[in-house]
């Protein structure tokens, strides 16, 4: 299983302030960008796996809210989680 209890704690820890702080839009952001990398390696390897394709899409849509909302309301904080995540080129 790609996504274990202690991956998931890590990643709420270093971008969420705290493992039981998952509803942190950090944290959340975070969480879908390694769902999201993972479902893309999956995709390369099985290209006619359109209920991933789905997924995966659904995915960049709700992280992409996250983020208009966290631009909307800190742009600070959301400057430093796009930084640390390498989301712009």
């Amino acid at each position: 299983m790609y996504l274990t209890k202690e991956v998931k704690a890590e990643i709420f820890k270093k971008h969420g302030g705290a493992e039981t702080n998952t509803g942190s839009t950090e944290g959340q952001i975070a969480l879908f960008t390694h769902r999201i990398s993972h479902l893309t390696e999956h995709l390369k390897k099985n290209r006619k796996d359109f209920n991933t394709e789905r997924s995966l899409v659904k995915l960049v849509g709700k992280r992409r809210s996250l983020l208009d909302y966290l631009k909307n309301k800190d742009i600070e904080r959301y400057r430093s989680i796009v930084k640390e995540l390498g989301l712009r080129k």
